[in-house]
């Protein structure tokens, strides 16, 4: 049975390239989330002015993944500690947020920060969120990466990230 869970965490081009790798992962859509604007596009997100999240909508089979194992790898590609920006890409649509779907995933969110506060030198500024309605990118952002692994960003940013996680959870790759 598949669960869903939502992240964002910066340019959902990263954690989509990132998350899409990993066994168990079903299904990984880049979107919007948590603004005020129905049907965003990434013109208007981009902006600011929706208060939308890119963010990865997540479908897993906890049978093969665990809602803990995504959440440790989420942090592991993104810093947590920085409000509203990853590296150059800055503004709230670049925030730092679990949108929870069950009231487990919820305490697992906030059982987790709390498990890793300490291993930062700034405080951990990640939301913990329900989850709203998720608005689908638009089709060419969906498996940006895989799509266009030459594009500068992709070979500056991405890449890099998925390098790590490619490493460091090399036993939960497909």
């Amino acid at each position: 049975m598949s669960e869903t869970t939502t992240l964002a965490g910066g340019c959902f081009w990263c954690l989509e390239a990132a998350f899409a790798a990993l066994k168990g992962v079903e299904k990984v859509v880049s979107g919007y989330l948590g603004g005020t604007v129905e049907q965003p596009t990434y013109e208007q997100v981009c902006s600011g002015d929706t208060d939308h999240a890119e963010a990865v909508q997540i479908h897993f089979n906890p049978a093969v993944i665990g809602y803990h194992d995504l959440l440790e790898v989420f942090f592991a590609i993104h810093d947590p500690t920085t409000l509203d920006r990853q590296g150059n890409d800055i503004g709230s649509q670049y925030r730092s947020t679990i949108f929870w779907h069950t009231p487990e995933q919820k305490a697992a969110a906030e059982a987790m920060i709390a498990e890793i506060a300490g291993a930062y030198s700034s405080p951990i500024v990640t939301k913990v969120s329900q989850a709203t309605t998720f608005w689908p990118a638009e089709p060419y952002h969906q498996d940006y990466f895989a799509n266009n692994p030459r594009q500068p960003y992709c070979q500056l940013v991405v890449a890099p990230k998925v390098v790590k996680v490619r490493a460091k959870f090399a036993e939960r790759l497909k």
